[in-house]
């Protein structure tokens, strides 16, 4: 099946853009039209639902939970206070420290997987890894629930991976179908940045795509004709919405990093980590439902050798320089309220150094911190024992979390859907396969 970024095309939608690309921006506009037309509404299970847009940071590799978020004394870094009195994290996070009134951290979260891989998938799905089904992501599903708003695309990734992409098959919709899967765009850190599918090409005027578009109703008469099927029902409106994303200032601008000042892109930081941080507050506050600001890229945080060079020099820099500043953004522009903001990686790391002075791969018990659109921040859920090794008393799958999240949005977090196979999948899958519940403390 062809792919186009992260979205995929049935074989007779390539067929269709085949037929299109040589008369017309046909590829352009079914591409756009395919996530267009997810309209659901959404499903109202709590009460006064505050969120309307999540941004997770996403910390590839897995930060060491006892360097950043849970200090500890087998760490070499030290713990400082944070503006919440009685909470300390490391002293790698002097920023993030002013803001620890608008997060909750969770230090006893347990998962699945011992391997990126398998880390990622769990990490993103709250499924483990099965050969005979697929997934949708947690941002996949808010994107369906909540529906598109603005004529903005509902689910984005960015920026994309560009070597290896197996992690983005995690971040996808799976069965939900396309319409769902994220966008996925270059790395907006990059001089030459920009979204190729909202750019009219310089020789194409607007005027001349609306007078395609009368082609295109030509060419639409010819498929009916031919391929006649319910999906095509809606599908002048679908493709309206998409020449008005393609050709509506207000889309283009929002994918449009030269609309901030100098001093702003300064503040989040001229870096891949900044500027995706930056451009996913300009999405959400567009209407984007889901951004995944994947600015640490390449197993970045995966220090299995030199852990506190890497930790000190590298990797907590950015993160608390872009962090604080996007949770500084949202809440001056009074976004926070409405906007959840998380920061995870796909698992933790051991609370012992190996001989490489490294640390390795620890599903067992790790942190992470979340805030924004409801959630109650300025407090700590969860502990691990004294070294960080294992949890001490409640432990946390994903599924708490995604629940937590939903229920922010108004989404039934019990709700299941129903795979190809005739499988029902929870949305937000505990242990054993049990249906997660929101953590109270937190929303």
């Amino acid at each position: 099946m062809p792919k186009a970024g992260c979205l995929t095309l049935t074989n007779e939608q390539a067929s269709r853009r085949d037929f299109l690309k040589a008369g017309s921006l046909g590829f352009l506009g079914i591409h756009l039209s395919q996530f267009l037309a997810a309209q659901s509404a959404m499903a109202a299970s709590g009460d006064n639902p505050k969120a309307q847009a999540c941004i997770l940071m996403w910390l590839e590799g897995g930060p060491s939970h006892i360097d950043t978020w849970d200090p500890k004394p087998n760490s070499n870094f030290k713990p400082i206070a944070t503006n919440v009195a009685g909470i300390q994290i490391s002293e790698l996070l002097p920023k993030v420290a002013r803001h620890m009134d608008k997060l909750a951290i969770v230090r006893s979260m347990h998962t699945k997987g011992n391997d990126h891989p398998q880390g990622t998938h769990y990490a993103v799905t709250a499924h483990e890894i099965n050969a005979a089904m697929t997934f949708p992501s947690f941002g996949s599903i808010i994107a369906k629930e909540a529906g598109a708003r603005h004529n903005m695309p509902p689910n984005v990734l960015l920026p994309r991976w560009e070597k290896s992409r197996q992690y983005e098959e995690y971040f996808r919709a799976a069965f939900l179908g396309s319409d769902y899967d994220p966008m996925c765009i270059p790395d907006p850190s990059q001089k030459d940045f920009r979204v190729a599918d909202l750019s009219l090409p310089k020789s194409v005027s607007e005027q001349a795509v609306e007078n395609r578009q009368e082609f295109l109703k030509v060419v639409d008469h010819r498929y009916r004709s031919l391929m006649f099927a319910a999906e095509h029902a809606n599908m002048d409106h679908f493709s309206a919405q998409a020449w008005q994303m393609l050709l509506t200032p207000a889309v283009r601008d929002a994918f449009d990093l030269s609309k901030e000042s100098d001093k702003t892109r300064d503040r989040y930081g001229r870096d891949s980590v900044g500027q995706s941080a930056l451009l996913a507050r300009r999405l959400v506050e567009a209407g984007t439902r889901f951004v995944t600001a994947a600015g640490f890229h390449a197993n970045s945080w995966d220090t299995h050798s030199a852990n506190d060079q890497g930790h000190r020099d590298r990797l907590a820099p950015p993160l608390d320089r872009s962090l604080s500043t996007l949770l500084e953004d949202l809440d001056e522009r009074g976004m926070l309220d409405s906007t959840v903001v998380i920061a995870m990686g796909e698992f933790g790391r051991t609370p012992e150094l190996n001989p490489a002075l490294g640390r390795d791969h620890w599903p067992n018990c790790w942190s992470l911190v979340l805030g924004g659109g409801g959630i109650k921040g300025g407090q700590v859920v969860g502990a691990s024992d004294e070294r960080g090794f294992n949890p001490a008393g409640r432990q946390f799958s994903m599924g708490e979390i995604f629940a937590i999240i939903y229920k922010t949005f108004g989404i039934d977090w019990t709700k299941e859907y129903m795979s190809p196979a005739g499988r029902p999948i929870k949305i937000a899958n505990s242990f054993d396969d049990g249906t997660a519940q929101p953590v109270p403390e937190l929303v």
